[in-house]
């Protein structure tokens, strides 16, 4: 495994990190099905094992329940990870969703998820979405995450899924340590504002989605099918026609893998990794192959006429 530092101010944490929306489990609006508790469990203990210090999740996922694997999987091996989850997203006894950015609803939420993962203090806490709905000024969000952190509750303060006008007023109240935006070869609009400004103010970038929630895993055909329960079965690029277009793209990719002696995703984790603003790329895991299977992308170095020709097959 390799290390990078977050941002100006930040930890130093694994180029991979662990990603944990998919062990929430089913049972929700954005769940990905029915999932294993002992597989995720396993599959926390598998990537602690391979180096893995990231381990990313939500209070949103599973409605809380991806904290609490979380929690119990890591349990006496607390310091040896930085654990990292979100805020901004809650929801009602009907399991109906909203975003929620005031610095009540924050301080709340972080109570609730310091419960659940087992643990008195949260190293990385973030705005999991702009708060569309009650429209809480990022400002006052960052308020509520710099008390936090006065209390000795959290370490370091971060954003989700934030364009960079929201970033300069949350940095108008206190560092930003870190912005966690999609980021993949299929998903490559950072790169134009978010990435550059990020380097230029020092705030660590973790991606997700790095395998476009599975279509670079390789597995997909046109004929691919999802369950009801899989929030998958609804999005415009996993079906119909876009999810044909996304296919072929993969196979393209796949040729330019070969080259490198590579698999698809690790070609995919490799590529978001060689831009310079990127601190970890997030790998969303139901089982142990899937974060095991990646791994070797940390030692590739793609050249620069390789990433461009990845580019142009994404742009097709």
């Amino acid at each position: 495994m390799k290390y990078r530092k977050l941002g100006k101010n930040g930890p130093e944490i694994s180029v991979i990190g662990f990603g944990s929306w998919a062990i929430g489990g089913a049972g929700w609006a954005s769940g990905w099905g029915d999932q294993d508790d002992q597989l995720s469990h396993d599959s926390v203990r598998a990537a602690l094992d391979a180096g893995v210090t990231f381990y990313d999740t939500a209070a949103v996922y599973g409605l809380g329940y991806s904290e609490e694997i979380i929690g119990k999987a890591l349990k006496g091996d607390r310091d040896k990870v930085i654990l990292a989850t979100k805020c901004g997203l809650v929801w009602d006894e009907q399991k109906n969703v909203s975003k929620n950015g005031t610095y009540d609803s924050v301080i709340r939420e972080a109570e609730a998820s310091l419960q659940r993962l087992g643990t008195d203090y949260i190293d990385l806490y973030q705005m999991h979405w702009p708060d569309t709905d009650t429209k809480a000024p990022a400002e006052e969000t960052m308020r509520a995450m710099d008390k936090l952190i006065q209390d000795g509750k959290v370490r370091y303060a971060g954003v989700s899924n934030y364009d960079v006008p929201l970033l300069e007023q949350s940095l108008a109240v206190r560092h930003v340590d870190s912005l966690q935006p999609p980021y993949s070869i299929l998903r490559p609009k950072a790169e134009q504002e978010l990435l550059p400004f990020c380097q230029e103010k020092g705030i660590g970038v973790v991606g997700y989605s790095s395998l476009t929630s599975g279509l670079l895993s390789g597995n997909y055909t046109y004929d691919t099918k999802f369950e009801a329960n899989d929030w998958r079965s609804r999005n415009a690029a996993h079906t119909g026609e876009n999810l044909r277009k996304n296919v072929d793209r993969a196979e393209k990719l796949k040729l330019v893998a070969s080259r490198y002696d590579l698999t698809l995703p690790q070609l995919a984790i490799a590529y978001v990794l060689a831009h310079p603003a990127l601190t970890s790329a997030i790998v969303g895991v139901r089982k142990p192959s899937h974060i095991l299977s990646v791994l070797p992308a940390v030692d590739v170095a793609l050249d620069e006429a390789t990433l461009a020709e990845i580019r142009a097959i994404a742009a097709e």
